[in-house]
């Protein structure tokens, strides 16, 4: 689970949005100092339907770029940190180039995008910031020349489709509004869909971190996303109902419905861990057949894990101990002791065990194991 909920939203949105067209770096490292830049993106294809579907985004994604998001009004202090590590890369590319004895265009050196939900008169005259509205939206501040820098000012940015993946990333109404905007976009579009993936990590991350002090922003955020993931998971289970009506067979339907549910936890599994392990696999299908009243909660615990190794065996013992519950209620010593057993059945064994758990009693499933001890 990420500190900063924020930060890592845009950054894994940004990349989501660019890597079609080329290739991004989070978090790149920078010579010098230890310090990193948010997104440095290099386009690789120039794919033009792709691109105007990004609309203002798209313009940015032509040349080279280095973004750098921020969730509140960016200050002074910020912008020289930007602008010093934006010349700490520019320092790094040219003795690249020089060691490969090749040169470096300026043209070639990528122009920083600072993303700011809003900027003060006094902010943008202090680093000489002008619009160019002749060739570029209203919102985009340009520094001198030589900077190769741009303020993006969020909400300052008119509200039409061209600049919809922008706003997504400002604040408060804005915000709010855009993601209303993705939300109505038709149902098979790949961007509204890995988008609203996103925004429900998000959700899911900021209800996380609710022990830390939320803004009212963000709690309104909060409000604002929690349907979304119901809205995915009810219109799955209606294409699959549906799916299963056609066939006429009540089994039909409720596998329909399982086949539904069991891509939603596939998808987020992967997206959240990087892959599925034979016994993370082997828990789907029991995970699967739980009511979405049941399913839900366990979604939401699953969707806050880390994407490590120990974020795996946290999710496999989280799902088990979880099962067990539903069937047996709070887990006593003894029961509590069989979820490592549990675990070390093959996959397919695993399985078949979990799926079957409702016909067991508790002292078939403790007679199952009788060497486990608490």
């Amino acid at each position: 689970m990420t500190r900063f909920p924020h930060d890592q939203f845009a950054k894994d949105y940004l990349d989501q949005l660019l890597s079609p067209i080329g290739t991004v770096e989070t978090s790149r490292d920078i010579a010098g100092e230890v310090r990193e830049v948010d997104v440095y993106f290099t386009p690789t294809s120039i794919s033009n339907d792709y691109l105007l579907s990004l609309g203002l985004l798209g313009r940015f994604a032509t040349t080279s770029a280095v973004f750098e998001p921020f969730r509140n009004a960016v200050t002074p202090s910020q912008i020289r940190s930007c602008l010093s590590k934006l010349f700490d890369l520019y320092a790094e590319l040219e003795r690249r180039a020089r060691r490969d004895s090749a040169s470096l265009n300026p043209s070639e050196l990528p122009r920083l995008w600072i993303l700011t939900p809003t900027a003060s008169t006094r902010l943008l005259a202090g680093f000489g910031a002008v619009s160019n509205e002749q060739n570029w939206l209203s919102g985009l501040y340009f520094l001198p020349e030589y900077l190769k820098t741009a303020l993006v000012v969020i909400h300052q940015l008119p509200r039409t489709p061209e600049t919809l993946w922008l706003r997504l990333l400002g604040k408060g109404t804005v915000q709010q509004q855009a993601i209303q905007e993705i939300t109505a976009l038709p149902e098979n579009s790949q961007m509204r869909q890995s988008t609203l993936e996103l925004l429900y990590d998000l959700q899911a991350n900021l209800q996380a971190n609710q022990n830390q002090k939320l803004d009212t922003e963000e709690r309104a955020l909060i409000m604002a996303l929690a349907p979304l993931y119901r809205q995915q998971l009810d219109a799955a289970r209606q294409q699959a109902k549906e799916q299963g009506l056609q066939q006429g067979i009540q089994q039909g339907i409720q596998q329909g419905i399982q086949q539904g549910q069991r891509l939603i936890i596939e998808n987020l599994l992967q997206t959240r861990l990087g892959q599925l392990t034979p016994t993370l696999a082997a828990l789907i299908t029991p995970l699967s057949a739980l009511p979405p009243q049941q399913l839900t909660p366990f979604l939401l615990q699953l969707s806050q894990l880390e994407n490590s190794e120990s974020g795996i065996q946290q999710a496999q013992h989280f799902i088990v101990e979880n099962l067990l519950k539903i069937r047996f209620g709070e887990l006593d010593a003894q029961l509590t002791a069989r979820v490592t057993s549990l675990l070390a059945l093959p996959p397919q064994q695993l399985s078949q065990l979990l799926s079957q758990l409702s016909q067991l009693s508790r002292e078939q499933l403790l007679g199952r194991f009788p060497q486990a001890s608490p």
